[in-house]
């Protein structure tokens, strides 16, 4: 028998979004611990946008929009299609079940939720795909005064959003600066952040709000919480998973977990081997990608290492990027979804619908890798009316930072053969795919690509130009490009888990005692992106389940 330092019920490693599994299983009246090798808490969730994805909602039926569980479904069907067991028609039903239920749950906790209106499910009016909602299926948490967290205030990651109070839900409207409703969400955005200042609170949205409020509510509940704690190797007696090895201040702590461990720490997209290991072959760094720096993949080798089966290795959450002049990526979202903007490759020519939800632009870009070669990196281009209508990255519309362009993260040229020559484009190429562009614009219909269709695309799209808010011809110079790569926000296979939580080993068997969320498991959401927040909202739901299935097993 093992000699134990610690004793609980229920453990739960990482402490992203999977640590409301921790909060279920305390509010049930159970022991719980989070561990969380870092010094700050919240994970690749705190860094995010913070939104969950979540159909048929409470907040969707208390707000009269209309959605149901068969539309969700089919949405699930269309969509991802068949992407194997870690998407099993079992999983998306625990999935979409378990998700109404866990809202009702932490909004009976005390965490507060609006919805994101208008920010359409990704493939939502794309043809083919059908019971999507163009409202919108997300919600996010409210703004939260850090102050309320007393002395763990500072020990949260810093969100994306910076010291701005911004919704997430409120980035569309954001982009369109230069519109009515651009400038009111501006001037909404800015008043929150003026006000919370002038009372003295330290307010955070996104991924922080959220990490936040999950944060406050566990130490409400008396969790504890033990940062700078690793999980190094799982404790199995008698064919069950009993507890663990956690690598703590220098020495290792024996941890008894009663009930059962939940993995829900995060994938490998910082881990170049592994990145290597399980790429195909394709072309693939750890500088491209934005997740958190935690995202180094142990936990995904220690669950292997006791037999756990995995699927979908290969796959992210691909966010195309360009790297700034510091080095770091710069995703890149609305920019390529706007009037006058295309993506080429070496060859100069488009290969794929430029607005497209930002997990497929990644798998777009290496399968033309792939199958035609000069995709990696790729070329987004707009003219000088793209630079002075939106934003483009962190800068302001009709402005470009000198030392973007001085270098040369940044192409500028006052002509397309010019700034072909300074890519390393085919000049020929890039002319005639600007031509008949250009034409598509003018037309307002993306004869090879159908870009524009989908409710998302038009989100991200400027509303106000016509006829088609995302086609707009390149013309005015100069002219100007990034080098793009397949960046990622964080991967998205790991060990294969059942519509219980349970990791799977190599023969499809549960491992008794062990549970499974977030990125270091195989997503339901398989190899598609359904809607903002879906990775967010399934590391919190199937935390929720496996909390409720260790308790119930205990019970039993």
């Amino acid at each position: 028998m093992t000699d134990w330092d610690h004793s609980t019920d229920f453990l739960v490693v990482g402490s992203g979004a999977g640590v409301v599994g921790a909060l279920r299983a305390r509010a049930l009246g159970k022991d719980v611990l989070v561990i969380e090798k870092s010094d700050l808490f919240g994970g690749s969730t705190c860094m995010s946008g913070g939104v969950l994805w979540l159909p048929h909602n409470p907040l969707m039926r208390r707000e009269g929009v209309p959605d149901s569980f068969d539309a969700a479904l089919r949405y699930f069907d269309t969509v991802v299609g068949d992407a194997g067991p870690a998407s099993s028609p079992a999983r998306r039903r625990a999935y979409l079940d378990a998700g109404f239920e866990m809202v009702g749950f932490l909004e009976s906790e005390g965490l507060e939720f609006r919805r994101c209106e208008g920010y359409s499910d990704y493939y939502s009016g794309v043809r083919g795909c059908e019971g999507g909602s163009a409202r919108g299926r997300s919600i996010e948490a409210k703004a939260f005064d850090k102050k309320r967290l007393g002395p763990w205030q500072d020990r949260i990651r810093i969100g994306f959003a910076g010291g701005l109070n911004a919704y997430t839900g409120e980035a569309g409207p954001m982009m369109r600066m230069r519109t009515r409703t651009g400038l009111a969400t501006l001037a909404r955005v800015a008043l929150r952040t003026l006000l919370g200042r002038l009372r003295g609170q330290r307010l955070v949205t996104n991924g922080a709000a959220l990490t936040a409020r999950l944060l406050q509510t566990l130490l409400r509940r008396g969790v504890p919480v033990w940062l700078e704690s690793a999980l190094t190797d799982l404790v199995v007696e008698n064919g069950r998973v009993v507890g663990a090895v956690v690598r703590q201040g220098g020495h290792h702590v024996r941890v008894r977990a009663r009930d059962g461990v939940l993995l829900a720490a995060g994938g490998f997209a910082r881990n170049q081997e592994m990145r290597e290991e399980y790429g195909r072959g394709r072309p693939t760094s750890t500088s491209w990608t934005s997740a958190n720096p935690g995202d180094t993949g142990e936990t995904i080798r220690i669950a292997m290492a006791h037999g756990a089966a995995t699927d979908m290795l290969d796959e992210a959450w691909w966010m195309p990027s360009w790297i700034t002049p510091d080095g770091t990526p710069g995703m890149c979202l609305s920019e390529r979804s706007k009037p006058g903007a295309i993506i080429v490759d070496a060859a100069g020519r488009r290969y794929f619908n430029e607005a497209v939800a930002y997990q497929e632009a990644g798998q777009r870009m290496y399968a033309r890798e792939r199958d035609v070669g000069g995709a990696v990196p790729s070329w987004l281009v707009v003219d000088s009316r793209h630079r002075s209508h939106y934003p483009f990255g962190m800068s302001p519309p009709g402005r470009t930072p000198k030392e973007w362009i001085a270098d040369g993260a940044m192409k500028r040229a006052g002509t397309l053969e010019e700034l072909a020559r300074q890519c390393g484009i085919d000049t020929d190429g890039l002319l005639k795919t600007v031509e008949r562009f250009n034409r598509f614009a003018l037309e307002g219909v993306d004869e090879d690509f159908h870009r524009g269709e989908g409710d998302h695309e038009k989100y991200y799209g400027d509303l106000t130009h016509r006829p088609n808010s995302c086609l707009g011809p390149l013309l005015k110079p100069p002219f100007y490009a990034v080098a793009l790569y397949p960046g990622d926000i964080g991967t998205s296979g790991g060990v294969l888990c059942d519509e219980f939580s349970r990791v799977l080993d190599t023969t499809g068997e549960p491992i008794a005692g062990l549970y499974g969320t977030g990125n270091c498991t195989a997503s339901v959401m398989g190899r598609r992106y359904p809607g903002a927040g879906a990775s967010i909202a399934a590391s919190a739901v199937f935390g929720y389940i496996a909390a409720n299935h260790a308790v119930s097993s205990a019970a039993r």
